[in-house]
């Protein structure tokens, strides 16, 4: 089992491990920093060390129930012990763009009611598809100002976990029309931002709205009867 070190604290860069698994293509550690990917936001890339050689680490993924750090070429051995560096700039700006996507969300279901359809970000950009039977620029507009009225209100943004039993007490915890947590899940990690949205999350967010910057909606489309789009850009 691998502790997962970006769940405790995202803003974690550099963490020291041990190789405790080698399969085809890459390693297991028993911690990292590197995020595995899911919910719409990519895996980390970055470099491994045993003090001899660099390793990069192009891709993290899960197999067989372990978490895969995949490196090309010559792999570290079994009980080497590793420093690992996650490409932070990258980092940063997907746990900027994931908190936008989670503003846009709170925003859409406080005001208008609409359930997530579906989502996915790259490093900057990002897109989330809503139950909506309507989608017009006025509306992209009208979002626009409101999720930056969010941003500018320097809202906090806390990491909490909890037993499946208190999060089925929260109304509205899972937002997406299709309930997306396994049942065999027992512990719950959720995303609080102050006064705005609590969701069940499992990826990486910064500390406070007032980090994500600027966000632009740049493009609203149509995605089905009562499925809408709108994609979001952070400003810089």
């Amino acid at each position: 089992m691998t502790e997962l070190l970006a769940q405790i604290d995202a803003y974690t860069q550099e963490f020291s491990a041990t190789v405790i698994d080698v399969v085809d293509g890459g390693v297991v550690l028993d911690r990292t920093v590197f995020f595995v990917g899911g919910g719409g936001q990519p895996c980390d890339t970055g470099i491994l060390n045993d003090g001899n050689q660099s390793y990069v680490v192009k891709k993290v993924g899960r197999s067989d129930g372990k978490i895969v750090h995949r490196i090309d070429g010559a792999l570290p051995n079994v009980g080497a012990s590793v420093t690992g560096r996650i490409d932070w700039e990258t980092r940063y700006r997907l746990m900027r763009t994931h908190t936008a996507l989670h503003i846009l969300c709170g925003v859409v279901w406080r005001d208008y009611g609409a359930k997530v359809t579906g989502g996915d970000m790259r490093p900057g950009e990002a897109r989330m598809d809503f139950e909506l039977e309507q989608m017009s620029a006025e509306f992209a507009s009208e979002v626009e100002e409101k999720i930056n009225a969010e941003v500018a209100a320097s809202r906090p943004i806390h990491v909490h976990n909890l037993s499946r039993s208190e999060a089925e007490q929260v109304p509205d915890l899972i937002r997406t029309k299709i309930n997306l947590l396994p049942p065999n899940i027992q512990k719950v990690r959720t995303i609080d931002i102050s006064g705005l949205d609590l969701q069940a999350d499992g990826g990486t967010h910064v500390a406070n709205t007032s980090e994500v910057g600027g966000i632009r909606v740049v493009g609203h489309e149509s995605k089905g009867r009562i499925n809408k789009r709108l994609r979001i850009a952070l400003v810089d």
